[in-house]
């Protein structure tokens, strides 16, 4: 401890002491926690106990402008590294919707979610060097791996690329470190081996701790690691004489000098060296189990909890500050008393301010309601009174029930009920439902729209040289763009949108990587918490559901999570619909819909609309994924002059063939098929309206749809996604948000892939996904239903 021998012993002491009792806090945080659960005042704890000492030690080497990428058993280190206090720990334990409060989530993340604030109240990026910095923790184990790698990534490249020194609040010189922490049993994901040897190969300054109490819930280490050892079978890792790889060290987690000495050691050699390193702490416990939901007495033998009562860190801890004589029996008796209130305090006050608003809330409710003279609703709101453990949704449950129960009435405490009900709903909407997106300045929706211009010289080229032009401009214009995955760097990417880019920019700005989907998109994410502008290329559509989890769970949630206090303006570009065989035609945007929210979803029908999307989502700061048609990089496009410039507004739906008859609604690479078969429906006499939304999430914000809808009254909506998913959710747009229903005269339609997934060569795309003869007899069809006479039945 070589800080330490320059101190005198008196502050040595008070060091030490200081320690144990950021500890014994915790730890007594815990197990009150667990009594809040249990008593109903909480709905579901889980917590870092037995995990404090190795968590002091941590935070120790943890700086200004460094980063944490962990999970849900960090409490301490948190306490420790002065990002937590002991209130906000009850607040969100309690799921206190004020982000005063709660910082971490304003009560949208179970307990020991942390976070901290990375952007101002304007969406605005803060100065990161001057605070210890915590991305947001995610529940799935692993989960945070992927995001880990970028934020050390991000490091080595402000260190190596002189063109990004003007970004001063993001870093200096690279010196940052990226702290993540795992517990054991999740080293078995997937995630976690494709994150360790991303940032083997990457070599960033990345300091992974492996908490390992030798369980995983109630499955033993036999079950989850080869030699029951991680480390052990990691050793392939270690540094040798290139100097490529981990450094690797090993600790016990009760052991405090051991663990401060070996963190020290490990975080010189991460910070100074810029390498990867991983702290593997054995002999850990788990005093109350997994979390409320089981004690763990059930799943550990006798000598096993033995083993535990004994080598407890903290019992360890204190035994060793005893014989160091750094104090006594009684001085840490003392101690700990004073703890125990202090936790207890905090614990009443952060209950009492959860109930203040709700109970506020309740007394105007109850007033509204004894002014309406019902029996029934004043007994109803008297016994809310009373309740011990009051919620928001009791209050305005009882609100709702009332207005029912006063359906038949037309007074005024009815209408003044009903009026504080409705003044409800923006608060409400406040505190459970709002910042899916950041809805800043900087969001993509307000990026002013510039139209493509073209000259008389402007050439018709292929899609391919429209991206690649669009990609060159952007990277000359902004040193903060980076594009990586698999292919991009040498040849370009598989497709030539980045030909020869590398060539001009460098390799830390256009990239290959390994192949590791996962990990491109966390990569991604932790790159763009740190003030970058990362492209992530998921090379095919059909792949991108390798990488499904980390889009939902983490870059999806990323801005509703944290109440629009951290962003990653991450790009996510694919390709996919029509190719050839079952895993190069895929077009999931059914699952896609469903499961990233919280992310724009573009689907251009031709390059030049995504190289709009492009210019308009890189001057962002939202995230996006966009599918480019994969049969669209030899069709023949006109250049833009100012390819780089022009902007795709989001949610703008495009008119693309005027018609009367029906109104068919399309996008991507059908796009095209809809409109061969409207020359066809033509020659039947049938007039083709066709819509393009462009986006589908967002979808046609100026109802393009419902107006074509009001001329025409018939609908078909064509996508090669498999029945019930793009097809469902645009109808479920039109006619239901929008209130197109009511312009109906008949059945609307869908026409999308068949349920299985697509053949190998042209026929079987031509029996498999939508062709220009299904849109045309399908369009017929809905024609003979109401005019039959005029379209005589086909078949």
């Amino acid at each position: 401890m070589s800080e330490q021998e320059e101190l005198s012993f008196e502050d040595f002491r008070s060091i030490i002491i200081n320690d144990y009792k950021i500890a014994y806090e915790s730890r007594q945080a815990s197990l009150l926690g667990r009594k809040e659960v249990l008593t109903g005042k909480a709905k579901f704890g889980i917590f870092g106990d037995g995990k404090e000492i190795a968590q002091l030690a941590m935070a120790k080497a943890f700086r200004e402008g460094d980063w944490r990428s962990g999970y849900y058993r960090d409490q301490t280190f948190m306490f420790a590294a002065g990002m937590l206090t002991m209130p906000e720990f009850f607040a969100q334990l309690y799921a206190n919707t004020d982000p005063d409060a709660d910082p971490s989530s304003g009560g949208r993340q179970m307990n020991c979610h942390f976070a901290t604030r990375l952007l101002d109240e304007n969406g605005k990026w803060m100065d990161l060097t001057k605070t210890k910095n915590s991305s947001s923790d995610i529940s799935p184990t692993s989960g945070q791996m992927g995001r880990l790698v970028g934020l050390a990534l991000a490091s080595k490249l402000y260190r190596s690329n002189s063109e990004l020194e003007y970004l001063k609040n993001f870093s200096v010189n690279g010196n940052e470190v990226a702290f993540g922490t795992i517990g054991n049993a999740s080293t078995s994901e997937g995630l976690f081996f494709e994150a360790i040897n991303a940032a083997g190969v990457l070599q960033v300054p990345m300091a992974i701790s492996i908490w390992d109490d030798a369980y995983g819930i109630s499955v033993p280490a036999e079950y989850q690691t080869t030699k029951q050892d991680i480390s052990e079978i990691l050793k392939g890792f270690q540094r040798d004489e290139k100097g490529e790889g981990y450094e690797i060290f090993k600790v016990r987690g009760w052991d405090y000098p051991g663990l401060c000495e070996t963190y020290e050691r490990a975080i010189k050699v991460c910070r100074e060296l810029h390498i990867p390193v991983m702290i593997h702490v054995t002999e850990m416990t788990q005093p109350q189990g997994h979390s409320t939901s089981g004690s763990h007495e059930r799943y550990k033998d006798k000598s096993r909890i033995a083993w535990e009562n004994e080598y407890d860190c903290m019992l360890q801890m204190r035994k060793w500050i005893i014989e160091s004589a750094i104090a006594s029996d009684e001085e840490l008796t003392e101690l700990e008393t004073r703890a125990k209130v202090y936790i207890r305090d905090c614990q009443k006050k952060a209950w009492a301010d959860f109930n203040a608003g709700m109970k506020a809330e309740l007394e105007v409710a109850a007033a509204l309601m004894q002014n309406t003279q019902n029996a029934e609703l004043i007994n109803a709101a008297n016994a809310l009174k009373t309740s011990i453990d009051l919620s928001r949704k009791d209050v305005i449950a009882l609100v709702r029930h009332a207005i029912r129960i006063l359906r038949h009435e037309n007074s005024d405490a009815k209408n003044k009920l009903m009026s504080w009900y409705q003044d409800q709903h923006e608060s409400i909407y406040d505190r459970y439902n709002s910042k899916l997106f950041t809805g800043s300045d900087e969001s993509p929706l307000n990026i002013e729209v510039v139209k493509p211009e073209y000259s008389a010289e402007s050439k018709l080229i292929d899609g391919r040289e429209i991206l690649n032009a669009c990609f060159d401009s952007n990277f000359s214009r902004d040193p903060r763009i980076m594009a990586f995955g698999e292919d991009v760097g040498a040849i370009g990417d598989v497709n030539q949108g980045f030909a020869g880019l590398q060539a001009k920019f460098g390799k830390k700005r256009i990239t290959d990587t390994g192949i590791r989907e996962m990990t491109i998109v966390g990569q991604g994410i932790g790159l763009a918490m740190r003030g970058l502008k990362p492209i992530a290329e998921i090379q095919y559509l059909d792949y991108i559901l390798f990488a499904l989890n980390i889009l939902s769970d983490d870059l999806a949630t990323l801005s509703y999570r944290t109440k629009g206090r951290q962003k990653a303006p991450l790009i996510v570009r694919t390709r996919g619909h029509r190719l050839e065989g079952i895993w190069h035609s895929g077009s999931p945007m059914g699952v896609i819909l469903n499961s990233l929210q919280g992310i724009h979803i573009c689907v251009p029908r031709n390059m030049t609309q995504a190289a709009g999307m492009y210019n308009t989502l890189l001057r962002g700061d939202e995230p996006a994924l966009i599918i480019e048609c994969l049969n669209g990089y030899r069709l023949k496009e006109k250049l833009p002059v100012n390819i780089g410039e022009f902007t795709i507004p989001l949610g703008k739906a495009e008119l693309i063939r005027e018609g009367s008859d029906i109104t068919i609604v399309s996008y991507g690479s059908t796009l095209r098929v809809v409109e061969h078969a409207a020359d066809e429906l033509e020659k039947l006499g049938i007039s083709v309206e066709i819509i393009d939304p462009q986006t589908l999430l967002p979808f046609d914000t100026d109802r393009l749809c419902l107006s074509s809808l009001h001329k025409t009254n018939k609908l078909l909506v064509v996508a090669e996604d498999a029945p019930g998913g793009s097809t469902a959710f645009i109808l479920q747009q039109i006619l239901e948000h929008q209130n197109g229903y009511q312009f109906l005269d008949g059945k609307p339609r869908t026409l999308s892939a068949k349920p299985n997934r697509t053949p190998y060569g042209s026929d079987g795309d031509y029996f498999a996904k939508p062709s220009i003869d299904d849109v045309v007899e399908i369009a017929y069809e809905m024609m003979n239903d109401t005019n039959p006479e005029k379209f005589p039945g086909l078949f």
